[in-house]
């Protein structure tokens, strides 16, 4: 089932972040304040619950673009990984995008070879890549972007 983020989910999803390695996963905390506040109206925050949160996904609008989206986080437990949780999580994000007349979904990620994994994914969902900003993460580590056109729903 995916369905909105909760405080009471937290843990978990600290948990889910810690096993990606993508970033420290304290830093949820902060990130996520604006949208259990309810002041960050334009943000969504999902996660698939299968008896508890095992996936988090994060995406907003981009500023001053009309219909563009960013997919800003995507993670899934290593312990689950290969069950279809991330695809389901784009294709739910993508129907909502659809049905509010959005126009593009947006995703960055790192060039380096140990996200080639992560390439596949977007390629295998249908994203094209769409740039490379070298050295963007890190010296050495550029990143790359995927984008996806939204048809209308």
């Amino acid at each position: 089932m995916i369905r909105s983020v909760t405080s009471t989910d937290i843990p978990e999803l600290k948990a889910v972040i810690d096993g990606s390695g993508l970033f420290p996963s304290a830093m949820l905390d902060d990130m996520i304040a604006g949208f259990l506040s309810g002041e960050a109206k334009d943000e969504f925050w999902l996660t698939v619950d299968e008896a508890g949160p095992k996936a988090i996904a994060y995406y907003a609008p981009e500023p001053m673009t009309q219909g563009t989206w960013n997919l800003l986080l995507i993670a899934v437990h290593p312990d689950h990984q290969g069950k279809g949780h991330g695809t389901a999580l784009i294709h739910y994000i993508e129907q909502v995008l659809a049905v509010r007349g959005e126009r593009m979904l947006l995703v960055e990620t790192s060039g380096l070879s140990s996200f080639e994994r992560t390439h596949a994914f977007y390629d295998k969902l249908g994203f094209g890549r769409e740039a490379r900003i070298r050295d963007y993460y890190n010296a050495g580590e550029d990143m790359i972007m995927f984008r996806k056109a939204i048809p209308a729903g």
